[in-house]
């Protein structure tokens, strides 16, 4: 294999739309710090171990404040950065390019590794001299995903598909991970395959996940003229490909919170009747779910939003990768996987998240249906709670009320007599004091009694 080169292409995200213009991701510098730890170990390049130097979001320190008002989309003020190269024990020199850019939202970078002269020749064996496990999601840790791109020009008796696997199987030698032909065309005269990798452990991760793409020229075709002149609108398609798989996840999580909360409260609404059947923990049942169901309501809302987000963000990068790929196919034979990719995959991806939004939005009027109902229950069931103490505390203070005028009336006799506790069996002989006692008591109850029989029959007492 001649004119061979592997490059790696990743997409990390930057920011997100509830970022503040001058915030960005807790984790945005992760790919240039993985990077840069690549050229201090596996890849002895002397510009990648320094690459914070030649970035202009690094002024010693992370700030991408300096990135705002940019022209270009270059994170550099002089475009590619050369690495140099590094040895090898065959005698092979691997030289290394890269160029990093900040797409909208993501930052995107392409590190391309070659032998020093294109003519030099590589086989299968070779391939480990590119240091190809350092460019595996696991050093990587892109968080929208990458694609490694393999390119060789080879005899035309050559097995393109034999050798396609061999090279794609090697470039993960050492792994858990087993290539996977997802699909094979031809891109600007050159065979293309398209692989899939899996980590096995997190394989619903773009981070863990690796698109690679073996593009093998068997007929001298003008392959790279045409790549070199459709080099942003690739770079750009491949970016808004994972962008849509990554934004399509999210979603994913998103749906599945809120179903989440959509079965509590489902369940609240079914077990109702029985939190309200006993007057006595009725309230305490209500004011219960009055203070979670607020809390259900927010969250729920939440993850509502962060779909319709996640709905707008996908059509709009499906509209990106549309128009790159119209401008590739003018510029030659195009991958028909690409075109299948949006009239399929999108196609349905969209549809699926209209459809959950059209589901799950019922649920935000349900919510508060259900906190202004118990509110009610709440308010008529406190409302008869203070009548009956209200009609309570009516009855008994007219009884003392009673009470006190008798007692009152003849206040001069209770400090006539000296107060004693014999008892002679003559009323008369009953100090005034106890006397007046026993007669304040019955008049307490019997003006009780006749306020209870008043406020039972006058409707506006209850």
């Amino acid at each position: 294999m001649k004119n061979f080169t592997i490059s790696l292409y990743a997409f990390h995200l930057r920011h997100t739309l509830t970022d503040a213009p001058d915030e960005v991701d807790p984790a945005a510098q992760l790919l240039w710090e993985n990077l840069a730890k690549l050229g201090a170990t596996t890849l002895p390049f002397s510009a990648l171990k320094n690459l914070h130097s030649k970035l202009i979001c690094y002024q010693n320190n992370y700030e991408p404040q300096h990135e705002q008002g940019r022209p270009t989309e270059w994170l550099t003020d002089y475009g590619s950065i050369d690495l140099g190269s590094f040895p090898t024990t065959t005698g092979i020199k691997i030289q290394g390019n890269l160029q990093p850019f900040r797409l909208h939202d993501t930052y995107a970078v392409d590190l391309t590794l070659s032998p020093e002269s294109p003519q030099i020749s590589i086989d299968i064996t070779q391939l480990q001299l590119f240091k190809p496990a350092s460019l595996l999601p696991a050093s990587i840790q892109a968080s929208i995903g990458q694609t490694i791109w393999i390119y060789a020009e080879v005899d035309p008796s050559e097995d393109c598909q034999q050798l396609a696997e061999k090279l794609a199987t090697a470039f993960l030698a050492g792994t858990p991970s087993n290539p996977v032909l997802n699909h094979q065309d031809k891109l600007f005269g050159s065979f293309l395959f398209e692989y899939q990798t899996v980590d096995p452990n997190n394989s619903q991760n773009p981070a863990e996940q690796c698109q690679i793409m073996v593009s093998l020229n068997n007929t001298q075709a003008d392959t790279i003229a045409k790549t070199t002149q459709a080099y942003d609108w690739l770079l750009r398609l491949l970016s808004y490909y994972h962008k849509i798989h990554y934004i399509y996840r999210l979603s994913r999580e998103s749906y599945a919170r809120s179903r989440a909360i959509y079965s509590k409260l489902d369940r609240q609404m079914r077990d109702f009747p029985t939190q309200i059947a006993d007057p006595k923990t009725r309230l305490k049942n209500l004011n219960k779910l009055l203070t979670k169901l607020p809390l259900y309501a927010i969250n729920y809302q939440s993850n509502l939003g962060d779909i319709k987000a996640h709905h707008t963000a996908i059509n709009t990068n499906i509209k990106n990768y549309e128009t790159c790929l119209k401008k590739i196919q003018a510029i030659g034979d195009c991958p028909q996987f690409w075109q299948e990719f949006l009239d399929r995959t999108c196609d349905r991806w969209q549809n699926q998240i209209q459809i959950e939004l059209d589901y799950l939005s019922p649920g935000q009027e349900l919510f508060g249906q259900m906190v202004e109902t118990i509110r009610g229950v709440v308010e008529t069931e406190q409302a008869e709670i203070d009548r009956r103490l209200e009609r309570t505390i009516q009855i008994v203070g007219t009884g003392l009320a009673a009470g006190g005028i008798v007692v009152s009336s003849n206040p001069y006799s209770l400090i006539e007599k000296k107060l004693t506790f014999q008892l002679t069996g003559n009323l008369n002989t009953v100090h005034p004091f106890i006397f007046s006692i026993l007669i304040s008591l019955c008049a307490a109850l019997l003006a009780g009694f006749l306020t209870w029989l008043l406020t039972l029959s006058n409707p506006n007492s209850r």
